[in-house]
């Protein structure tokens, strides 16, 4: 997965996959997501990131029971 941010817009670009991109469809206003041939998601566009409260992200990490 690549995140880029372009703060001059407040769009953030969540790349998925490196298929070719062959449809889109708005889900909001502010958020398209593009699919693959295979129905695959394979990139989400978020507008006013920002002003969603999407920016600045943080990752968490998940915690993972340890095999006794």
């Amino acid at each position: 997965m690549k995140a880029v941010y372009y703060p001059q817009d407040d769009i953030l670009e969540l790349r998925l996959s490196d298929k070719e991109i062959v449809r889109e469809m708005a889900q909001d206003w502010n958020v398209a997501i593009s699919y693959a041939e295979d129905g695959s998601v394979v990139e989400i566009v978020i507008l006013d990131a920002v002003a969603a409260g999407l920016m600045p992200f943080q990752a968490e990490t998940a915690l993972t029971r340890q095999a006794a």
